[in-house]
C-alpha cells in the first residue's frame, strides 16, 4: 500500500529565527542585578544541575532520566573521553569581537552551533514538559527535536514555539506492518512545521535499565499521556485500534498505551532498505541518529541522507559500548564533508560543546542539562541552561584565543590529547 505525501513543502519553511542575544550578556546581566544584592534563581555550576533536579523529582522520574544502561559504563565513557582531550589556548591573538558561534547544517545558517535534543516524557519533570522547552529553545533561538515519546501532541508543541524558530522531529520508527501510522507521524510533523527528520535507530526496545526496573517504572504502560500523547493524537492509530477494540482510546487508556507503545518500540530493528519509505514520505532533510561506526556512516552516505547524530543516546542503551567522542574523529575523518555531522552524549558544559566542535560536529545536541533546568524551573529554567552553556562556551573560545566556532578556527589544531603524551 502507498500513502503518498501530498502537503506542500511550503507548509514546513522556518520562520525567521529570533535576533539572538549575546550569550555573554547574560553574565553581564546576572553582575548588574548582584550590584542591586539580587542572587539569580538558578545556579551557574553545570555540575550542580543535576544534583538540584534530583531535589525535585519523584524517584521515577529521577530514575528515568538519571538512570543509564547497565552497570553505566558507557555513560562514564561518554564523560571520561571530553576529560582525555584539553584546550590548548593562543596568546596575543588580537580581535575586535566576541567569536562568532554561528554554524550550517541542513542547508541553513544557525546563530549557534547547539539544539535542544529529544528527550521523551517531559511532562514527568515538570507540567509544562514539552511546551515549556520548544517555547524555551525558540526564545533562545536554538532548534528544538520533539521526540516521539513526548507527553504532548504535535500540533500543541508547535503551538508552544508561536511559530518562532526550527523545530525538527525525531521519530521512533514503526514496524513495516505500521507504515501507515509512520506516514501518519511524517505528514503531521510537516503540517506542524518541523522541517527536518531525526531517526533515532537505536531504541527499537529500550535498554536494560537498572533504575527504572527498581522503581518499576515504564512510563509508556501507564494510562495517563504521558510519553504517548502523539500516539493518543494520531488519527490513524486512532482508527485502528477502535476497529481493533471497539473503543476509543479514551475508554480504554491502559490498552491503548501498551500498544502504542509496542507500535514505536516494535522490538526488532528496520533495515537499510526501508529508509527509501522515508524517502518517500518526507521530502526535507533526514537524519540518523545513533551512528557509532565509519561503515554505518559511509552507508549513510551511500544512501544520500543529509544528516548523522554520533550518538550512543548518552549510555542509556547499551552498556559497555564505545564513547561517542571516541568514535567521532574516525567518523569526521571518513564521512566529513559528505553530510552533516551532529553529536551527542555526555555533553555537560561549554568546554564539553567546543571540544566535539574542535573534533569535527557542526552541530551539538543538548539533552540532560536541559531537562534538569526543565525541572527547575520550567521554561526559564530550560532558557537559563541554554544561555548558561552557550555563554560559557563563548567565553571558552575567547579566552583561548579561538575566534570563531567555525572548523577554520575550532578544529583539532585546538586540542592536545594529554592521556598519550
Amino acid at each position: 500500500m502507498s500513502f503518498k505525501v501530498a502537503d506542500s513543502v511550503a507548509h514546513r519553511v522556518d520562520r525567521p529565527i529570533p535576533k539572538p542575544v549575546n550569550p555573554v550578556e547574560y553574565e553581564t546581566s546576572i553582575y548588574q542585578k548582584g550590584l542591586k544584592y539580587e542572587r539569580p534563581p538558578f545556579t551557574f555550576h553545570s555540575d550542580l544541575w543535576e544534583p538540584e533536579a534530583e531535589k525535585r523529582m519523584s524517584a521515577e522520574s529521577k530514575g528515568y532520566v538519571i538512570g543509564n544502561a547497565g552497570t553505566g559504563e558507557t555513560a562514564r565513557k561518554n564523560r571520561e573521553a571530553f576529560g582525555k582531550w584539553s584546550i590548548v589556548p593562543k596568546r596575543l591573538v588580537k580581535t575586535s569581537s566576541l567569536p562568532d558561534l554561528s554554524t550550517k547544517v541542513l542547508g541553513k545558517e544557525f546563530p549557534f552551533p547547539i539544539a535542544v535534543a529529544p528527550v521523551g516524557v517531559q511532562r514527568i519533570f515538570n507540567p509544562d514538559g514539552e511546551e515549556a522547552s520548544a517555547a524555551a529553545a525558540a526564545a533562545e533561538s536554538v532548534p528544538y527535536i520533539m521526540s516521539t515519546a513526548s507527553s504532548t501532541s504535535i500540533e500543541d508543541v508547535a503551538k508552544a514555539a508561536n511559530g518562532n524558530g526550527t523545530r525538527w522531529f525525531q521519530l521512533y520508527w514503526p514496524a513495516n506492518e505500521n507504515d501507515e501510522i509512520t506516514a501518519s507521524l511524517l505528514s503531521r510533523a510537516k503540517k506542524a512545521g518541523f522541517s527536518a527528520l531525526f531517526v533515532t535507530l537505536d531504541t527499537y526496545i529500550l535498554g536494560w535499565r537498572p533504575s527504572d526496573m527498581d522503581n518499576g517504572y515504564n512510563p509508556f504502560l501507564r494510562s495517563d499521556k504521558i510519553g504517548v500523547a502523539i500516539g493518543f493524537s494520531d488519527p490513524v492509530f486512532r482508527k485502528k485500534f477502535k476497529e481493533k477494540h471497539g473503543v476509543e482510546v479514551e475508554e480504554d487508556m491502559h490498552n491503548a498505551a501498551a500498544e502504542w507503545t509496542r507500535t514505536v518500540f516494535p522490538l526488532f530493528s528496520h533495515g537499510w532498505e526501508d529508509i527509501k519509505f522515508l524517502k518517500q514520505h518526507w521530502d526535507g532533510p533526514i537524519i540518523l541518529k545513533g551512528i557509532q561506526t565509519v561503515g554505518d556512516a559511509q552507508k549513510c552516505v551511500e544512501l544520500g541522507l543529509q544528516g548523522i547524530v554520533v550518538s550512543n543516546h548518552g549510555g542509556r542503551q547499551v552498556d559497555g559500548g564505545v564513547s561517542s567522542l571516541g568514535v567521532l574523529p574516525r567518523i569526521v575523518d571518513t564521512v566529513g564533508g559528505k553530510l552533516d555531522i551532529f553529536f551527542d552524549s555526555g555533553i555537560r558544559a561549554g568546554a564539553d560543546i567546543a571540544k566535539a566542535l574542535a573534533l569535527g560536529a557542526q552541530m551539538v545536541l543538548v539533552g540532560r542539562p536541559y531537562v534538569y533546568g526543565l525541572a527547575l524551573g520550567g521554561e526559564q529554567g530550560v532558557r537559563h541552561v541554554l544561555k548558561s552553556l552557550l555563554g560559557d562556551l563563548e567565553l571558552t573560545l575567547h579566552l583561548a584565543g579561538v575566534e570563531s566556532a567555525s572548523p577554520k578556527h575550532l578544529n583539532r589544531d585546538v586540542l592536545e590529547r594529554e592521556d598519550r603524551l
